[in-house]
């Protein structure tokens, strides 16, 4: 999942500056969490990634739960444009966008919610968009303490047809 935020990086670099030096990158995040509306989620996602809390220490956006400076930037990254892939559906894009960032900072948000967003990861990717029913039924499963083996064939087999 940090390759789908990290080829936005690389693609939005090359675009906007072709060649930049390691140590131009962190410059160019600086900018970009300053206008985070301004860039795809890939892009806002990727910048954070370059920057460290002076609070926590964790790359700034990533840390616990409970790092005023974490939370704030964890906030902002859901301002960054949602641009959808070719040839997919507008919800994907968000869908991916979310379980990505669940994923991708796990602190505070339930074990098990993580696991389910990591199991929907590849689908996703694929360009499918669940049904709520869909979504629903999987939750439930979760709920009822389902192995997530199981859960992951349902995603498999019945999101792609739905």
């Amino acid at each position: 999942m940090d390759a789908i935020v990290e080829d936005g990086w690389r693609a939005f670099l090359e675009r906007e500056f072709g060649a930049v030096r390691p140590d131009d990158e962190v410059a160019v995040a600086e900018m970009v969490v300053d206008e985070p509306d301004r860039h795809d989620w890939r892009v806002v996602d990727a910048a954070y990634d370059r920057l460290t809390c002076g609070e926590c220490g964790e790359r700034l956006s990533r840390g616990p739960a409970g790092c005023a400076p974490c939370d704030l930037a964890n906030g902002f990254r859901y301002v960054a444009v949602e641009t959808p892939r070719p040839g997919t559906h507008p919800y994907n894009e968000h869908a991916l966008r979310v379980n990505v960032s669940v994923v991708r900072r796990p602190s505070g948000i339930a074990p098990t919610e993580v696991r389910l967003r990591a199991l929907a990861l590849p689908v996703l990717l694929e360009g499918v968009v669940p049904t709520t029913a869909q979504a629903q039924a999987i939750r439930a499963m979760a709920n009822k303490g389902v192995d997530l083996e199981t859960i992951a064939a349902v995603i498999y087999e019945e999101w792609g047809r739905g």
